[in-house]
């Protein structure tokens, strides 16, 4: 039998969902994820983005916890801090390329 989380940690669930939930979000974390810890520049040059834009989505995702800063003279470098993201990447992104292989043979047998 599963036990039900209380409201409160459900709320802070709901939270996390939130802060993912946003595609530039994402990208700075996929572009972490495969290139490691970077600084907000070579971040904004990966995904073709404002500073401005990349910096608020950054301290979104450091607010949260998921990603942590290292500074280096004028400059900070951002790598994700959160482990369980890698994991959840994972099993969404394989559950996506398995539902995609799923339609495609549907749409080739209709």
């Amino acid at each position: 039998m599963t036990t039900l989380l209380p409201p409160g940690l459900i709320e802070h669930v709901a939270e996390r969902f939130r802060v993912l939930g946003d595609a530039t979000r994402l990208s700075i974390l996929s572009v972490l994820r495969e290139r490691g810890e970077l600084n907000v520049g070579e971040i904004c040059e990966a995904l073709d983005a404002s500073q401005a834009n990349v910096s608020k989505h950054l301290r979104t995702l450091s607010d949260a916890g998921i990603v942590g800063k290292r500074r280096e003279g004028t400059a900070a470098y951002y790598r994700i801090i959160d482990p369980s993201i890698t994991k959840l990447c994972d099993v969404v992104c394989n559950r996506l390329v398995i539902q995609a292989k799923e339609e495609a043979r549907a749409f080739a047998v209709a």
